[in-house]
Parts: C-alpha cells; structure tokens; sequence
C-alpha cells in the first residue's frame, strides 16, 4: 500500500526500503491503528531514512507501541492537556454503549479457496495476499506464485478481468495448467488479450532471461522481437509464439538501450553512453566480390563511424529502402538525429531517457520521421526534424519514462510507454484511444510488433498483449 501510494514499486519490506532510500523526495507517512509488532519494526527501518518521517498511531501498551515508545517521539492522547475538552464530551456522549471490534484476515478468507483462480480475482485482494503469505510452501498449484510474483498490481482497485490477465500474466508453464484457462475466462470483457507470457523457469519454449533492453527485428530478423540482457547479450524471439530463433554473445557491457536498422545491423548502448555495433546478423544484398571490395555502404558506415564518437542516454533508429537514422539522447534533454535527416533540438528537463522513431507512409514521397522521446521529467515529447516540436507533450505522468517504442500498423501509429512506477500504456494517436497494463513489477523495455501488438520485457518475463479493439 505505501510503495502505490508512493508510486514505486516493491514486492517485500526490504525492496520498499531500497527503493525509498534512493527517492530524493522527501516524505510524511501516516500510518494509522497500528498493532502488529513486526509491522512497527518495519516502519522503524523506513523511519531510518533521513528524507522520511512517520507519523504513526498505535494504543498503549500494544505491541506496536512497546516496539515504537522506544526512541521515538511520543504524544499520549490520554493526557488531558492534548484534549479539547468539549469536543471530547461531545464524542463521549456520541460513543454507542457497546463496541465490539474484531479484526482476523482468516476469517476474511474462510469462505475463499485460495486454489480457485476465479474466486481469488473476486475476493479483498489484502485479505489473499495476507493468506497467501501465511503459507509455509508455494501451494495452489502455482497459483499462490503468481499472486505474490504481481501483488502489487493485483491489490490495485481494479475490474476483475485486469486483476486475472494480471495474474494469468504472472504464471509459468509450471503452473496447474487448468489455470490458465480459467483466468482466460476472466478477461473475456477487458480490454487485454493475453497472447503468450514467458516467465522465468519456463522451458518450452524458453524464457528468454531477464530483459535490459528490446526492440523489433529487421532484416533477416523481422518476425522477432530482440532482447538484450543487462550483460549484453542478445536473444531473439519469434514474436509469433515466443520461441527461440538466436542468440548472440554481447560486449560484456551493461546495455541500456538496442536497435536494429533496416538490414539487421544491431546497435547496442552501454551504460556509458557509448554506440557498440554488431553487423552478425546482417543481410548482404550485394555481390560476393562487391561484399569483399566493399564490405559496408559507404553512407552507412559513415553514419556508424559518427555514432562511435557520440555519447548519449537513449538510442533509437529508422528507416527505409536502404536509408538509415539513428537517434540519440543526452543527460542534457537534448535529442540528435544522425544519418539521412540530421537535425538537434533540446526537448526535456533533465536526462533523456528513451527516444522511439517512426517513418510515416506517404504514396510518391519521403516519409517525414517522427520522433518520441521520454526523459526524466516525466513527459513524452512528440518532434518531427525540421520543424518545431509540439508544445503541449503527448503524455506526461509525475515519474520518468524507462522505455518508449513507436510503430505504424494497418490501423495508423501506435506508441508504447513504459514508465518508472510500472505501468505500461499502449496509445494510438489517431483516435486518442488508451490502454493500460500493471504487470506488479518493474517494467524494463516495451516493443510494438507489426500488428500493434505490445511486448513488454520485465526481468523474470516476457509477454505479449493484443488490444481486442
């Protein structure tokens, strides 16, 4: 409840504390009735944290309260002199004779099977995860798993069909298989498909490993998606059906962000900011001898020559019959386009962190590009080179933008937003239409496919969702 309400994202009281220690913000938490011991400890560690303060009630003589009278500011409301007097007769006289309180999450629960997916969905989702952490093993045929895997998103106030496409998201192939199904059931009339989730320990086909950064194939690789891992390597995925179609070694660097260009040349940036190429996977239309007197395009590898001397915070390509641009942005907010249609402008307050390009279909003509980009700051900015950026931006959130990816399908533009409290949303700009999904954990890259499509890379899964609109 306190990392939603905070907008960060932590699954346990210690990824709580970690993602708290690293947010500048400084904070007041109120936490009221409390009662358990070992929830008191645990506001003591938050209370460590130097940009925090709790405000915390609890009766005396508790166990809450013997495990906070010590060291910490006290105000006893019994004593007269933080009485209002006459308020506190009127509450007096209002009080009913009796009052009986009783507060027992196992008796919430009695009446819920926790092995039935449908009844899980439609229970006080506080009082199962409450349940679910009771007990000693992972039982429920995986169904307990899942739930803890994406509490989070899970105990959000939500239709049932989210919760269970949530939940359906979050299973792997070790899981009772009559559960699928039945959350399949349950997102009937939400607005989400679930094509296919791989998660980590799945092995038909493969979970493809924890997911730093993605981005659509070209070339020989247009029917996958690529993903990178944060050693760098890269894994490509049928965006079909998630089976495995390659896999190759990266520079033993943190990846930040990946692209692939027209003909499947792959340009990865390191956590450094700096542009490593790998042509393996490139398509050669020219002649044998022409491929050894000239083994790169001049244009191309002039570009990649340029990229080499460049340093940058997110990267970005498209193009064309054989044209290349590759976008570039910095920790000042500035974002670069190199190659065919260079241009510069600044776009964010503060770092840059994600840049998406897409080239617009126009009969007879060049395709204008349009240039997505996400910083720190919170806002998506929307930019075509060679003319003024939009002055209002396209969707702003107050937490930063992680990954961004942009496509045209047979339906018009689609645009993909990652954001740094782990919603994903899906934007079509033509008709303004939105969805949104919370998969519980952080979210790492997102990539359109040809068909609209989203996949969204997380470290322990990867999954694809369809709009049913």
């Amino acid at each position: 409840m306190i990392a939603d309400q905070l907008g960060v994202l932590a699954r346990t009281p210690g990824e709580l504390i970690a993602a708290l220690a690293d947010d500048p913000r400084h904070t007041v938490i109120v936490v009221a009735d409390l009662e358990s011991a070992a929830s008191a400890q645990f506001l003591r560690s938050l209370a460590a944290l130097s940009h925090l303060r709790l405000i915390v009630e609890a009766r005396t003589a508790s166990a809450a309260h013997t495990v906070l009278v010590d060291g910490c500011a006290e105000m006893d409301l019994d004593d007269a002199r933080w009485r209002d007097t006459e308020r506190y007769e009127e509450w007096e006289a209002s009080r009913p004779a009796s009052v009986e309180t009783q507060v027992a999450v196992g008796e919430a629960v009695s009446a819920v099977d926790l092995a039935d997916p449908v009844a899980v969905c439609a229970a006080d989702p506080y009082a199962v995860s409450a349940a679910y952490e009771a007990e000693a093993d992972d039982g429920y045929g995986g169904l307990r798993a899942g739930w803890m895997r994406a509490g989070q998103s899970l105990c959000r106030d939500q239709p049932v069909a989210s919760r269970a496409l949530v939940l359906l998201a979050a299973l792997g192939e070790g899981a009772d298989p009559r559960l699928g199904p039945a959350l399949a059931s349950l997102t009937g009339n939400g607005p989400w498909r679930l094509d296919w989730a791989r998660v980590k320990g799945d092995i038909t086909p493969p979970w493809p490993g924890p997911v730093g950064a993605m981005a659509l194939g070209r070339g020989p690789l247009e029917d996958c998606v690529l993903a990178s891992d944060p050693l760098g390597t890269i894994r490509a995925v049928r965006v079909a059906d998630a089976s495995a179609k390659g896999r190759l070694a990266g520079p033993a660097v943190d990846v930040d962000h990946l692209t692939v260009l027209t003909d499947g040349t792959i340009l990865l940036l390191d956590s450094a900011g700096r542009v490593h190429v790998d042509k393996r996977w490139a398509a050669s239309t020219r002649s044998g001898i022409q491929a050894l007197l000239d083994d790169v395009p001049v244009e191309k590898q002039n570009l990649l020559d340029w990229l080499a001397e460049q340093r940058g915070t997110a990267l970005a390509s498209a193009g064309e019959n054989g044209t290349h641009m590759v976008v570039l942005g910095d920790e000042f907010g500035w974002v670069r386009v190199f190659g065919d249609v260079p241009a510069a402008t600044a776009l964010h307050e503060g770092r840059v962190t994600a840049v998406a390009a897409l080239c617009l279909p126009v009969d007879g003509g060049q395709s204008p590009p349009l240039l997505y980009s996400g910083g720190t700051d919170g806002k998506v900015r929307l930019w075509s080179p060679g003319r003024e950026p939009l002055t209002a931006p396209v969707t702003q959130r107050p937490c930063p933008v992680v990954a961004l990816d942009a496509a045209w399908t047979a339906e018009g533009a689609v645009l993909a937003v990652a954001w740094g409290d782990g919603l994903t949303e899906w934007h079509r700009p033509d008709n303004n239409e939105q969805l949104r999904f919370r998969p519980g954990v952080p979210v790492r890259a997102v990539t359109v496919a040809p068909d609209g499509s989203l996949v969204v890379g997380m470290d322990e899964a990867v999954v694809r969702l369809s709009a049913r609109s």
